[in-house]
């Protein structure tokens, strides 16, 4: 019985190792959520600006783009705009580099992998850009082609460490590598929830003409309108790019925040029974104790 209660004593010391941990990582990715979550706000504010921007620049090509085709690239329309057949299609998946998440990577490679299965028929169809270790091992291990990847991102990404990425996605979708982009994340909606999302990038298809801004006095353009939207659109479609990037580290350090306190809560319930099992296991050998000594006093008279 001795030994049994060493044992047992020794797996609530190294529980209670492992619960600290757990807490203590916990809490700093609630601090890295934290972050997160002003940045994404930060950046909310300036895309929403850009946005306006660009809407405003691009209203009259937006207000004529429904009845548009490709023979129309030349009359004026920038080809950022304007959708082309679709002969391959660019994907960007976001995970995370390390694990710990519970099930954030899980969640983003089922669901694209059923995506990509659902809709095209070869590998020919599709490229693959991966953000994160774990989503680039995954889809190399499937021999699946990947365009770029890259690894290592800070728990607050700039924009600089990314500029790469989107540069070479956007310069990609021009160079008609592929016809049109998809983002494909997890969206941070609070601590305890994030959602699966795909959200079109290229071309450009968000921007609505209603939303534009008339003003009481126009403004001077220098250069010209058309050499402006030549470097605004890419740049305002590498934000679209930076944004949902943002929003997926936001919601991974939700998800590791999540996972470390149910990790931490196991362990405190195994803590819990180990101690009740200890107590009992104790309780026992004294018992046995007394039996024995008792035992031993009877036989002596």
């Amino acid at each position: 019985m001795g030994a049994s209660l060493n044992e047992i004593k020794q797996r609530i010391a190294s529980t209670k190792k492992t619960s600290q941990i757990t807490k203590a990582m916990q809490m700093v990715s609630a601090a890295k959520l934290t972050k997160s979550e002003a940045a994404s706000k930060h950046f909310q504010q300036y895309a929403s600006k850009v946005r306006s921007i660009v809407t405003h620049m691009v209203a009259s090509q937006l207000a004529d783009l429904a009845d548009a085709d490709v023979s129309d690239a030349n009359k004026g329309y920038h080809s950022m705009l304007i959708n082309r057949p679709v002969k391959k299609t660019g994907y960007i998946v976001i995970t995370s580099d390390r694990g710990l998440v519970g099930g954030y990577n899980s969640s983003i490679l089922k669901q694209t992998m059923q995506m990509i299965e659902d809709d095209h028929e070869s590998e020919d169809e599709f490229v693959l850009i991966t953000i994160g270790g774990t989503g680039a091992d995954f889809f190399k291990a499937r021999h699946y082609n990947i365009a770029y990847e890259l690894r290592g991102l800070s728990d607050q990404p700039s924009f600089d460490e990314v500029r790469k990425i989107v540069t070479a996605a956007t310069e990609m979708y021009q160079n008609e590598v592929f016809d049109e982009l998809y983002v494909c994340y997890n969206h941070h909606i609070n601590s305890l929830t994030s959602q699966f999302r795909v959200e079109k990038m290229l071309p450009i298809s968000d921007l609505d003409p209603d939303e534009d801004k008339t003003y009481e006095q126009e403004y001077i353009l220098e250069p010209s309108k058309e050499d402006i939207l030549d470097q605004l659109l890419p740049q305002y479609a590498e934000s679209l790019i930076y944004g949902a990037i943002i929003d997926a580290k936001t919601a991974e350090h939700a998800a590791g925040m999540t996972a470390m306190k149910t990790a931490t809560d196991n362990a405190q319930n195994i803590i819990s029974d180990l101690t009740i099992s200890y107590n009992r296991a104790r309780q026992g050998a004294i018992t046995q104790e007394i039996t024995e000594i008792v035992a031993g006093a009877a036989a002596l008279e």
